[in-house]
């Protein structure tokens, strides 16, 4: 061998020993002497305190998957044990995050193409605590290195980092987020395998874009915003989670009080919350209980249920939005169907949509008002509507919550096409228009059609003042008798119309109190009516039963007009004109009625227009309150013959504005537009 051939050969033998003598070295070296240095360097850039408090070790092995010069090359397999990582300074608790151990393989040939190849990290049963103190102080959020966004000094590193699979067991997710009032504990656990979306959901549409698969599933329990909370759910891989371009599948069936939210759907940038589309089902006691759930505010209701599609663009420019699109349920007895727009703006959220019942049952608007609606799943309505309303009285006494008015706003119309109402009061074509701006309330319009006719009104609660401030202006127009009371066989008979207006203006937080402290006017015109103490005995009216048997007897009567214009002044009606003319009398009807204190103080003074027919000319009495009156015959003289007629001719301004309510194309058909005329001259 040549002096060259030798030196070659050294050279050679050395760099083997080298090699051998390295790889010894790195497979006989104790790892756990780098874990200060390790701990050092990571508590460093995450700004808070993080331990390997365990055994460090790294083992080398080939990779079978390898070709060619690669599958000689041993993989470096890490096993680091007791994982701690610490909360910032500001958040309380020492713990974020424990991990009894720790596993990964890392590729060698990757790093010569300057890339950080992980195939594989496992987690064993990872335990994490998430603390959240005020909207800006949080423990999950990270500030790395010094804090200094110093991205302008940068320049973009070669080197890329690729993670291709995380594996853990079962893991534990602890909340408590003072925000959301939120303290929750969720248990992660693998599925086994995969569970195709498609088999979860039952969509698959052709075309959409393809969605992972769930890997996880979750159980919560614990409390939100002061109501225990209980459910399970699906979610997919850890490593969707990054994927932009793959919708993110999330399934869960939670419960919280008497509440009930079930969803299913994928979540779209999920890292970043861009959005998300679920079908979301709600069923519950009261929509009023959504608001602690959600932020929505919504009326107290009877038991509901509905089922539709969320499509949420979350963290926008101008905030969140969410539409629930196309959505069906029932309230109470009621179905219900639309859309809806929830944007959580400034300087507050908005609710717009539309909503059309097709089957409204009257009775499950009751608890707008704090009236009972019949029923009675929901303890709480039941309490409420029972706990607020007096002994004896009949008006609403349950409040209108007007305190949460001013937390969002609102914009949305709503449809009722049949009205339900016992079997005798004929609604149709609810038609009102919603809107709620800083606490101020308004219905405008608020129409539907009864007894082929229509109410139309127009209100007002200004819930920003205290207290309340209420106007109501409603207009009754070409009410037909007959259908008013469609199961009374006597008033078949009649052709006549009910007219009205109403103007009213009072102060307070419940029906009960605006009337109560009522300002406006009320004017009602009835023609060509029919009554008779029959009829009064089948309405229930005790009073009418007796005033009618008094003056009439059993006969039935025919009304060719009764006329009201009443005056209401601090929650006392007094009538300017309260009068029946009748085939057979003249009644005028004088005194007051007290909403404040429900009482009634009226006097009833029949004059006969025949001598053989009524015989009573003393006047009548109704006083007591509203819920148990009292009624009789005034003592004392007779009235003069001809005084009501007389007294009655006087009230020429009253008559004229209640011809204002006689329809122009009715003419003479009209009996009340001839009477008052006449008493207009």
């Amino acid at each position: 061998m040549t002096r060259t051939g030798k030196a070659i050969s050294w050279v050679v033998g050395i760099l083997l020993l080298l090699i051998v003598a390295i790889a010894i070295f790195i497979a006989i070296f104790d790892w756990n002497r780098v874990k200060p240095i390790i701990n050092e360097k990571v508590s460093a850039e995450l700004n808070r305190p993080f331990e390997i408090r365990g055994n460090l070790a790294v083992a080398w092995a080939r990779n079978p998957q390898e070709t060619g010069w690669k599958r000689w090359v041993p993989w470096p397999h890490v096993r680091a044990d007791n994982i701690w990582l610490g909360n910032p300074q500001g958040i309380p608790g020492d713990t974020m995050v424990q991990l009894p151990r720790v596993e990964a393989t890392l590729s060698p040939p990757a790093l010569l193409g300057k890339t950080i190849w992980l195939p594989w990290v496992k987690l064993v049963k990872p335990d994490v605590r998430l603390v959240r103190v005020s909207e800006t102080r949080d423990n999950w959020t990270f500030t790395l290195g010094d804090g200094k966004d110093d991205k302008q000094n940068k320049t973009p590193s070669d080197w890329s980092f690729r993670l291709d699979n995380i594996l853990f067991d079962q893991g534990r997710i602890a909340i408590d987020d003072s925000v959301s009032k939120a303290e929750m504990e969720i248990v992660v656990d693998p599925l086994g395998k995969p569970l195709p979306f498609s088999q979860v959901t039952g969509s698959g549409e052709k075309g959409a874009a393809k969605v992972g698969d769930y890997v996880f599933g979750l159980k919560v329990k614990g409390r939100y915003k002061g109501q225990d909370i209980a459910g399970t759910g699906k979610i997919g891989g850890m490593l969707a989670l990054k994927d932009a371009n793959t919708p993110f599948p999330v399934q869960a069936d939670v419960r919280s009080g008497s509440t009930r939210v079930a969803l299913s759907g994928t979540i779209t940038r999920p890292t970043e919350l861009g959005g998300a589309d679920l079908r979301l089902r709600f069923a519950g006691d009261s929509l009023g209980d959504l608001y602690e759930l959600t932020g929505v505010l919504l009326p107290d209701t009877p038991p509901f249920e509905t089922d539709g599609r969320l499509v949420a663009e979350l963290n926008g420019k101008n905030g969140s939005v969410f539409r629930y699109r196309n959505f069906n349920g029932r309230i109470g007895d009621s179905d219900i169907h639309g859309s809806m727009v929830y944007t959580q703006g400034k300087p507050r959220p908005k609710l717009e949509g539309d909503l059309v019942s097709r089957q409204l049952r009257l009775a499950d608007l009751g608890p707008l008002i704090g009236v009972d609606s019949g029923k009675k799943s929901s303890r709480r309505e039941s309490k409420k509507t029972n706990a607020n309303q007096p002994l004896g009285k009949v008006l609403p006494y349950d409040r209108f919550e007007t305190d949460k008015w001013d937390v969002m706003d609102a914009d949305v119309r709503f449809k009722g096409q049949r009205i339900e109402h016992g079997s005798s009061l004929p609604l149709s074509n609810l038609d009102t228009h919603l809107i709620l701006r800083d606490g101020d309330l308004r219905l405008t319009p608020l129409r539907f059609g009864m007894a082929g006719g229509t109410i139309d009104a127009q209100i007002r609660l200004e819930g920003d003042k205290k207290p309340m401030q209420g106007r109501a202006e409603i207009s009754a127009r070409r009410l037909q008798l007959k259908q008013l009371m469609p199961n009374v066989q006597s008033m078949q008979k009649t052709l006549g119309e009910f007219n009205g207006d109403a103007d009213i203006r009072g102060t307070g937080n419940s029906v009960a109190a605006l009337l109560g402290s009522g300002n406006g006017n009320l004017k009602l015109l009835m023609n060509d009516g029919l009554i008779s103490r029959n009829l009064m005995e089948i309405l229930g009216l005790n009073v009418g039963n007796f005033i009618v048997g008094q003056i009439f007897g059993d006969e039935e009567v025919r009304v060719n007009c009764a006329a009201a214009n009443l005056d209401l002044t601090n929650g006392v009606a007094r009538p300017r004109i309260f009068a029946f003319d009748t085939e057979n009398a003249i009644i005028n009807v004088t005194g007051t009625t007290s909403f404040a204190s429900e009482q009634l103080d009226l006097t009833i003074d029949p004059e006969s227009k025949g001598i053989r027919i009524i015989t009573l000319r003393s006047p009548l009495y109704v006083r007591g309150t509203f819920k148990t009156p009292s009624y009789g015959v005034k003592p004392g003289p007779l009235i003069a013959r001809g005084a009501v007629a007389a007294a009655l001719a006087t009230l020429v301004t009253p008559a004229a504005a209640l011809l204002a309510l006689i329809s122009p194309s009715e003419g003479d058909a009209n009996q009340c537009s001839t009477i008052l005329s006449q008493m207009k001259r």
